[in-house]
């Protein structure tokens, strides 16, 4: 419709009078008779008036195909805005009419050869709107001849033609050599050819991640930013989006491009705009921050931004989107321009909020009065979602800027005092969330809350509300009364009340048993044998147990003292951000969500990622940055979204596989996915066995016999502790390096054996091999090539046999290997697929490397984003594995991983048991994370890992043992 629309419209420039409107009116039942007559004239002007008819019913939807030989016979003309209208009716019926259109292929021909060139452009355009098989294979010569015309508009649009006709006919295109000459066209003197052949070369692309068309180098970056100056709007973009896609060899070729594309950030299209930002911040990455020309860069990247800021509300959405990923990349852009985040009377909500959002994440210490004067004004708004999002705002402007946080408490009491419902009640909510950030703080201003309790309606603020008695029922004279008047109407809270409300009772009673014996045995029956919900069922069960078997360990665990909620609980998760980022200007970057999670099947989703910061230790080439690097100063709290955060092998295909083996069997007590992340199962934890009959705590009945035999993993926060221990790592051993095999025998090459393993040294992997001559001939001239492979293995230079080798002799040869080949998931995984050459033949053999080869040196994780990833990951993608006679203490177990880049996060040890946290990362990017249950005296281990890839789970698990056992 979009190529009818803007094809109308060109037609309208060709002498058509205001008067269009009399062909869309109705006419007599012969009419399809009569356009045939009409289309039939000998007079010119008629058959022009008859196919504008038969387009006026084409568009309105009227049934025009019976009259498709008629127009076909009509394109003979040297008119062109009859051509274009037969064009245009050609576009719409030749898919159902596929054999009458081949009538138009020989016109097409002639027509690529007419000397003017907007009629050779006209019938390239519409060859690769036809999408018909038949016909494809007769554009192809009137295509290649357009594609080397002497007219740059003829030449820019078959360039895209290619494009729509590798969409139709892949195999074609690639056949015909139509792949290389659009390559060529990179090189076109004309900048709008150049736009377009980048345009039509990403389009194909994407379409085919691995097939590394744009083979982006030096020279072709050079071509891409001169064009980039002469380009038309769009085709800027074409060349931005391209050059975002492209990794420079060091900071100097880093600097030299962001020199050459920081013009177009003063252009008058915000789309233009937008690209140059995301060129910009990706290949910031690799200049070194102590560069003059970097603080430059961050200064010239604010104003373009701010000017977004004052185009229409839609545009502004789509700007702040974008502005909030930058922010909280590199919040440092846009720390002096608060003042136009600030909300205007006249802006719609979606615009207020997204404002709101971006304030909080610029406040600091600087700012903060100013700040908060703005979110008080905003909190007496009359928008009541404005409202509730500003009072929350003020709340994590306290938890966020603690300087601030008595400021804060003194606006939420004065927004109290306004006694406006839905204020009161998000005021409490976030009170609660201050509570935690500082306590023993602002303990003072409970009485004040207490005062509002019977106006809260809403299950969040009576939670917070309940929440807060219990937590300080100390503080609180009256606290039973309160609760118990929650209790009144238990089965008719919400879920969220009632569990905060159990809870809050049972602390209350282990400050104050003798008070409150009765009003605990009321909350524990009404959750265990009255209610129909599991969760609150398993939790009124499990305090039930505590209490009457262990009252002092009840009040250990559940009046333990509480982690510190982080700064900013909504920071997109390191990973994810990274890659949109990389998306910045597209509808990624507005949804905050990858491309994956949106876009219909796998086709044309690529997951990309910013080149590594300059001075980190590896190379550009590796498919993703360490998620630490950039962020380790940013709370790393995570808001799960969907979609594969940590990268996917590199657009593996990573549907799971029906055949292989089964997964290993599962211990007993211990459930895939659900691992008890407070160590020793709740057996250990409670002082008893489960299923026996505890002994009865004083004062207090046992447990009702209805209560089932075992308990789901336990609840959140029993993670969190570990990250208060040490972990206990000394001195790392060497790598893990396994002993060498045959991999290629004598005797099916001719004479030539190799043997060889896989090492990393220094963080480069090496392939190494013994080459023997067991032939009566002298060999040479030894050349090695990979097949395309899980991890894009492939030789980082040629094999090194300098000298001729003799017979029965050998030779050693070191071959260092890179990630940067072609991908393709193999099976098994780490299977690799190797050619070798020399003057007698060429020999093919194949070889499993260890993955512990891909461990990189950066794989430690910051302990708080170990804890946040591990919530992330999905249960269902851990697995569980047994290690087997294996007698290595913990300690020697941490040195001897981290030799081979396994590093321990933390450790404890409970009940006997050490448990180490244990992290990974592979040189694509992706990250494994463990846990490794040693029991003293038992030689099998317990590992657990967790990964967004589940596949690779069982090749990283051998690597484990591998590592351990030799």
């Amino acid at each position: 419709m979009q190529e009818w629309a803007n094809q109308l419209c060109e037609n309208r420039q060709f002498g058509s009078k205001m008067t269009d409107s009399k062909y869309f009116t109705t006419t007599k039942k012969g009419e399809i008779f009569e356009l045939k007559a009409e289309l039939n004239s000998d007079k010119k002007e008629k058959k022009k008036e008859a196919v504008k008819k038969v387009i006026a019913s084409m568009t309105v939807g009227k049934d025009v195909s019976a009259l498709f030989p008629d127009v076909v016979n009509c394109m003979q003309t040297d008119n062109l805005e009859l051509k274009k209208l037969v064009y245009l009716y050609l576009m719409n019926y030749a898919k159902s009419q596929p054999d009458m259109a081949i009538m138009a292929v020989n016109t097409f021909v002639k027509d690529c050869e007419d000397p003017n060139p907007l009629i050779r452009a006209l019938a390239v355009r519409t060859m690769g709107c036809i999408r018909v098989d038949k016909i494809t294979e007769y554009l192809c010569e009137p295509l290649r001849k357009c594609l080397k015309d002497e007219d740059p508009y003829v030449r820019k649009t078959a360039a895209v033609c290619v494009a729509k006709l590798h969409d139709i006919n892949a195999q074609l295109v690639e056949d015909q050599g139509f792949l290389d000459t659009l390559k060529d066209l990179i090189s076109d003197s004309n900048p709008m050819v150049v736009a377009n052949a980048v345009a039509a070369l990403s389009e194909i692309a994407e379409s085919h991640p691995n097939s590394n068309l744009l083979d982006l180098n030096p020279q072709t970056i050079n071509k891409l930013l001169t064009a980039l100056n002469e380009c038309t709007e769009w085709g800027q973009i074409f060349i931005l989006d391209c050059l975002a896609n492209y990794t420079p060899r060091d900071d100097r070729e880093s600097q030299s491009i962001c020199e050459r594309v920081t013009p177009r950030l003063s252009h008058a299209n915000s789309a233009v705009v937008l690209s140059a930002v995301k060129v910009l911040m990706k290949f910031m990455e690799m200049l070194p921050k102590d560069l003059d020309y970097y603080g430059t860069l961050l200064k010239k990247l604010a104003p373009p931004l701010v000017t977004l800021l004052s185009a229409e509300p839609e545009l502004q959405y789509v700007a702040l989107r974008n502005i909030n990923l930058i922010v909280q990349r590199r919040p440092e852009i846009m720390k002096h321009e608060m003042k136009v985040f600030f909300v205007k009377y006249n802006d719609p909500i979606y615009v207020k909020l997204e404002k709101l959002d971006i304030m909080i994440r610029l406040a600091s210490q600087a700012n903060i009065a100013q700040v908060l004067a703005e979110l008080k004004e905003y909190a007496t708004e009359v928008d009541v979602d404005f409202v509730r999002k500003a009072v929350r705002a003020i709340g994590r402007c306290a938890i966020k800027v603690e300087q601030s946080a008595e400021r804060c408490v003194s606006t939420l009491l004065d927004l109290i005092q306004t006694k406006v419902n839905y204020v009161v009640q998000e005021a409490i909510v976030v009170i609660k969330d201050i509570f935690r950030k500082y306590p023993n703080k602002y303990e003072s201003v409970i009485a004040t809350l207490c005062e509002n309790l019977d106006s809260l309606d809403e299950p969040e603020a009576r939670a917070a509300m309940i929440w807060i008695v219990g937590e300080y029922a100390e503080r609180i004279d009256n606290a039973d009364e309160l609760l118990e008047s929650f209790l009144e109407g238990f089965h008719d809270e919400s879920t969220q009340v009632q569990l905060q409300l159990l809870t809050a009772i049972v602390k209350l009673f282990l400050k104050k048993p003798t008070e409150t014996q009765e009003l605990v045995q009321q909350v524990l029956s009404l959750a265990t044998q009255d209610s129909d919900n599991p969760d609150l069922r398993d939790r009124g069960y499990i305090y039930w147990r505590l209490l009457s078997t262990d009252p002092v360990a009840a009040k250990e665990v559940v009046l333990a003292e509480k982690p510190l909620i982080s700064e900013e609980t909504d920071l997109i998760e390191p990973t994810l951000l990274e890659e949109l980022i990389c998306h910045i200007g597209t509808l990624a970057s507005v949804y905050h969500k990858p491309p994956s999670a949106f876009v219909e099947g796998s086709r044309g989703v690529q997951h990309k990622r910013l080149p590594c910061s300059a001075g980190s230790g590896e190379s550009v080439d590796s498919p993703e940055t360490s998620s630490t690097a950039g962020v380790s100063d940013a709370p790393p709290a995570v808001i799960p979204s969907q979609g594969d955060l940590l990268g996917d092998l590199l657009n593996l295909d990573l549907t799971p596989t029906t055949t292989g083996p089964p997964p290993p069997a599962v211990s007993t007590g211990m459930q895939l996915g659900a691992m008890d992340l407070l160590g020793g199962g709740l057996d250990s934890l409670l002082g008893g066995d489960l299923g026996g009959n505890p002994a009865i705590g004083a004062g207090f009945g046992a447990a009702p016999a209805a209560m089932p035999a075992s308990f789901g993993a336990p609840g959140s926060g029993g993670l969190d502790d570990l990250f208060d221990l040490g972990s206990g790592v000394g001195m790392p051993m060497g790598a893990y390096s396994p002993p060498k095999s045959v991999w290629l025998q004598a005797m099916k090459a001719k004479g030539l054996e190799i043997s060889g393993t896989f090492a990393r040294r220094a963080g480069v992997i090496q392939m190494e091999m013994t080459l023997t001559n067991k032939a009566m001939s002298v060999m040479t001239d030894f050349a090695i090539q990979f097949n395309r492979n899980s991890f894009g293995l492939s030789p980082a230079g040629p094999l090194q046999v300098l000298t001729p080798l003799s017979p029965n002799q050998s030779i050693e040869v070191a071959l260092p290997l890179n990630t940067s080949g072609p991908v393709m998931k193999m099976d098994p995984l780490n299977n690799l697929q190797v050619a070798v050459k020399n003057n007698i033949d060429v020999f093919y053999f194949s070889c499993q490397y260890p993955i512990s080869m891909l461990f990189v040196e950066d794989g430690k994780m910051e302990r708080q984003i170990f804890l946040a990833t591990w919530k992330d990951i999905p249960n269902e993608n851990e697995s569980q594995f047994q290690i087997k006679d294996c007698h290595l203490s913990s300690d020697a177990v941490s040195n001897k991983l981290q030799g081979s880049n396994i590093f321990t996060i933390a450790k404890r040890t409970v009940d006997g048991q050490d448990m180490l946290y244990l992290s990974v990362k592979l040189t694509n990017g992706i990250w494994v994370l463990a846990e490794l249950r040693i029991q003293a005296g038992n030689p099998n281990y317990t590992i657990s890992l967790k990964c967004r890839a589940p596949e690779v789970s069982q090749c990283v698990f051998q690597s484990y043992e591998a590592v351990l056992k030799n």
